[in-house]
């Protein structure tokens, strides 16, 4: 690491900047004690299942819905990711046309459709959460990515979505990095979040609509019981006529699921807060969210309060989807991200950084959503929105809720949801398999995006790994 990366990150917390308020430091509340009985368990407390529960009530007043955290609401990826939430379902429309080619015009469009939604939610349910529209920038920082970025514009207008070309100066007008040579503006796409203040907003929504929630109450298995399912706890067990699981790559209950989702731990710090020199040193004058080209690629926005989040590019997985809390912080990840912070925005050395954090992301072969149904149709599922769950989630819910009662058959006839994403090989070869994805990936972007032998076998596959 160098000096000035050493320098900015001495006194930094390792502890998530969204959960270091006053409202979150406190124990978690009201865990299960005892039986119960409901219409509808939710099991995990993130943005898919305060969606789902929230969506449930809303649909129908009547229904009784539990929802169970095993930590706290926004504990996990809901309340440590960057805080964009997207009108993409798949991770971008080029993945997408690769994906679902047939369909991806209903994609876009529900995309939006989700987005616009999502908005209409937070103003109408009061949730402070500092919502902006503010829409997205992808910069090139590489030549090669250039014939990307216009490919991705071209692909984008032919299903109806306007992006804008940006050259060198154009690109450098707007934020002043050294390191930009071009850039691909979505003006509308994208909104920025605080994402731990969205999931408490959330949750308050659902609990003013009569949705019961107990934290610290770690779901350890499902069964069948007469037409219904039993969910147990450590301290309890409700029985329920149907489950919804939304737990990501955590405790996945249905042993299929392991098979489909890989736990990759994304990393992120955050700044202090900016003076107004430092700010107009680099414009950003529209405060859009920020990513860059690459195979390993940054994400990065500005806050509220003019702090820089910083976060991507290392994705880190571990041996046979370990999860844990000391591999939330890795040095070495936190100084290959604070020395491209300051390559990047080299007018702000000797900016310091207050908070440093990882969390996990659950990622599958195809980098969108997936669903499906167990136990004759009473459990509903969805995983692997691989980082971009902030908005996702959202038409995630409305899935699962068509899954268990027979709804929107437009949405459940989607190949989107009808099919699965391919499967992860066992160990050890899941784990070699990811480590020789890695280094090809950060091999590529140093070799003007060649894709070498192995990516272009995972291509055909239909398989693959993002940062």
């Amino acid at each position: 690491m160098t000096t000035g990366a050493e320098t900015a990150l001495r006194d930094a917390r390792e502890l998530p900047y969204w959960l270091d308020q006053p409202e979150w430091r406190r124990p978690p509340a009201d865990p299960l004690l005892g039986n119960d009985r409901c219409d509808l368990v939710v099991v995990g407390g993130g943005y898919a299942g305060l969606w789902t529960a929230l969506l449930a009530k809303e649909r129908d007043p009547g229904i009784d819905v539990v929802l169970l955290e095993a930590h706290q609401i926004g504990w996990a990826a809901s309340g440590r990711n960057g805080g964009f939430c997207a009108a993409s379902l798949t991770h971008g429309i080029a993945n997408g046309v690769q994906r679902f080619p047939g369909e991806i015009g209903a994609l876009e469009r529900l995309g939006r459709e989700n987005l616009d939604a999502i908005e209409e939610t937070v103003w109408r349910h009061e949730i402070d959460c500092d919502w902006r529209r503010t829409g997205e920038l992808t910069v090139a920082t590489q030549p090669w990515q250039l014939d990307d970025l216009a490919e991705t514009q071209a692909l984008a207008a032919r299903h109806g979505t306007e992006l804008r070309l940006l050259d060198r100066d154009e690109v450098r007008a707007d934020v002043r990095s050294p390191t930009y040579l071009g850039g691909l503006a979505d003006p509308d796409g994208v909104a920025l979040v605080e994402p731990a203040r969205l999931a408490r907003g959330l949750q308050r929504a659902c609990q003013r609509l009569g949705v019961r929630i107990h934290e610290a109450t770690e779901v350890t298995r499902l069964d069948r019981e007469g037409a219904g399912m039993r969910v147990t706890t450590a301290t309890g067990t409700v029985l329920a006529g149907k489950v919804a699981l939304c737990a990501g790559a955590f405790n996945p209950l249905l042993n299929r699921l392991r098979w489909y989702v890989a736990p990759v731990y994304d990393h992120a710090m955050i700044t202090e807060p900016l003076s107004a020199e430092q700010l107009a040193s680099i414009g950003w004058s529209r405060r859009q969210g920020i990513s860059d080209a690459g195979n390993q690629f940054h994400y990065y926005r500005l806050t509220g309060d003019n702090r820089i989040l910083w976060g991507g590019y290392d994705a880190i997985y571990h041996y046979g989807n370990r999860i844990a809390p000391a591999l939330e912080h890795r040095q070495r990840t936190r100084g290959v991200l604070a020395r491209n912070f300051f390559r990047t925005f080299p007018q702000l050395r000797g900016v310091r950084f207050t908070h440093t954090w990882g969390g996990v992301i659950d990622t599958c072969t195809r980098f969108s959503p997936f669903f499906g149904t167990a136990h004759g149709g009473r459990v509903a599922y969805s995983a692997g929105y691989t980082g971009l769950g902030v908005g996702a989630t959202r038409f995630g819910a409305r899935v699962q809720l068509a899954l268990l009662y027979g709804r929107d058959l437009d949405l459940t006839s989607l190949e989107l949801v009808r099919r699965k994403p391919l499967p992860f090989p066992p160990e050890p070869i899941r784990y070699a398999g990811i480590q020789l994805t890695r280094w090809s990936l950060a091999r590529a972007d140093r070799a003007n995006g060649h894709r070498n032998l192995w990516l272009r076998t995972l291509d055909r596959l239909g398989l693959g790994f993002d940062s």
